[in-house]
């Protein structure tokens, strides 16, 4: 039963749409405005760092226990899903060329709330996939020092409080079981996110230069790392190839999932990036057909130059440590944790700048503090938004170990990518958007199947072993969304505010 409020029907307000035509009129904050100064090669770098990080350099150590060789195909699942929403996003963006990402898409089509409550899924999402590379670029960086300088961080100094388990059996009989907690805090990582935090700060374009060298660095090194163990490549390491059957395959394709933030953060960038309506569709789609690639040529060369039993959970940077074992060398894997150091940087610097251009988008539209939508005259960055970001990350990096956060990731990104995939169908049905815009082929049957492979997924990851505090944190944190989605954000809504001053 709808009531009365300070702006009339508590309905009306709560699924008011703001029109695509508001949501493409750059933000102004206090004065200033964001700078377009981002081409499609930077913008698909962006896409390209984001995606091709932890996923691929650290979370062997969580997958390939889950799902053996077959972890191959929980790659092909999660890019097929990616690729299946990057097509949607493709469309969408160009309708709607907006530094919100699926959160300004979702204000567009399905309506306030629910564009409220997709914009926590993402500050939970960014917020959390910052976290977790930054843990995993703190393992490479031990593995660097130790091999190199002959520097080990302390444990409980370089890792945050974590389950360790140890290795029961051996070969095709080998198991991974808990043993006790180590407690720590990961300061190598909190550092990280500060450093990150100055570079968004100084200006875009300042860290979009330093990004596209970092990627061309990860790439090259993980091409290095293909070739070098296609030499221990053995056939017998590919059996028996799914020792967990379909379901830990499936598994490992759910927890894999949350590199693929790299397909959000491109359309973050809309505001700041030469003739978007042309530039996101072909960005997002050069970045999904690099990353693919990758992903499957690393993996086929990890999971087939180490037998799966000898991947542990406990391992911080299991790349480096087969390149030990197939060449004797140190010298080799130094060279590629040196790489993932600088590589994983990227990563970070790019999920922490997605975060606060979301928080930029809904702060402008009134549904957070105006703190985030401050843009810096001199440096043209949300300075204020971007610390505040950065405090709130430092904890999590800090505090909660790789795992966990992986979890979360997936399953805040999945539910932002379904969103994505539905919002195509709206604005079609609705006409909304520009003719000459990208069209997502094979309509509406291509964005059906994006939304039944999230929601696949999703479901997956109820089988993680953190699944059940996954699913109960996540319902914790939309429970607060919606709190303050009604406490505060409904009440100082820039369409509050024009509705009222219609009215009067």
């Amino acid at each position: 039963m709808a009531f009365s409020g300070r702006f009339g029907n508590l309905s009306d307000t709560m699924f008011r749409l703001k029109p695509p035509v508001d949501i493409m009129v750059p933000h102004a904050g206090d004065g200033a405005t964001l700078k377009r100064t981002l081409s499609i090669w930077q913008l698909a770098a962006i896409g390209v760092a984001c995606t091709v990080g932890t996923g691929i350099f650290v979370t062997f150590s969580q997958v390939v226990p889950a799902a053996g060789p077959g972890v191959l195909i929980s790659f092909v699942i999660a890019g097929v899903t990616a690729g299946l929403t990057a097509l949607c996003y493709a469309e969408v963006s160009s309708k709607i060329p907006s530094a919100g990402s699926s959160y300004s898409y979702t204000y567009a089509s399905l309506g306030e709330i629910a564009a409220y409550l997709v914009g926590w899924c993402l500050l939970l999402e960014y917020s959390v996939s910052t976290a977790a590379v930054a843990s995993g670029w703190s393992g490479y960086l031990n593995d660097l020092l130790a091999n190199v300088v002959h520097i080990d961080i302390p444990d409980w100094a370089a890792f945050a409080t974590h389950a360790v388990y140890r290795t029961v059996g051996e070969g095709e009989n080998a198991q991974q079981v808990y043993d006790h907690i180590a407690y720590g805090v990961n300061f190598p990582a909190v550092l990280l996110v500060f450093l990150c935090a100055l570079l968004l700060i100084k200006g875009t374009s300042e860290s979009a230069r330093t990004n596209a060298i970092m990627t061309t660095i990860k790439l090259a090194v993980l091409a290095f790392f293909a070739f070098v163990a296609f030499f221990g490549f053995r056939a017998s390491n590919l059996h028996p190839f799914a020792p967990h059957g379909v379901s830990g395959i499936g598994t490992a394709a759910g927890l894999v999932f949350f590199s693929y933030i790299g397909m959000d953060a491109v359309s973050t960038a809309a505001e700041e990036v030469e003739n978007p309506r042309k530039a996101l569709p072909k960005a997002l789609l050069l970045a999904l057909v690099i990353v693919t690639g990758i992903y499957l040529l690393v993996a086929l060369a990890a999971v087939g130059a180490r037998p799966s039993g000898a991947f542990t959970k406990n391992e911080t940077a299991p790349l480096a440590a087969i390149l030990r074992e197939v060449t004797g060398w140190t010298w080799t894997s130094s060279l590629l944790s040196a790489a993932a150091v600088i590589s994983i940087f990227s990563v970070t610097l790019v999920t922490l700048y997605g975060q606060t251009r979301v928080l930029h988008s809904m702060s402008s539209d009134g549904l957070v503090p105006k703190v985030f939508s401050r843009v810096s005259p001199r440096t043209r960055t949300p300075i204020g938004g971007t610390v505040v970001v950065a405090l709130f990350v430092a904890v999590l990096t800090g505090l909660v170990p790789l795992d966990i956060l992986a979890d979360f990731v997936s399953l805040g990104t999945l539910v932002a990518f379904a969103v994505v995939s539905a919002t195509v169908v709206i604005l079609r049905r609705r006409g909304q958007g520009e003719p000459d815009s990208f069209q997502v082929p094979f309509y509406p049957v291509l964005p059906f199947a994006s939304i039944g492979a999230c929601l696949y997924l999703m479901y997956t990851l109820a089988d993680s072993p953190h699944g059940w505090l996954t699913y109960s944190m996540f319902g914790v944190w939309m429970t607060i969304a919606v709190v303050v989605y009604f406490a505060y954000a409904r009440h100082h809504a820039v369409l509050a505010e024009q509705e009222s001053a219609s009215a009067t």
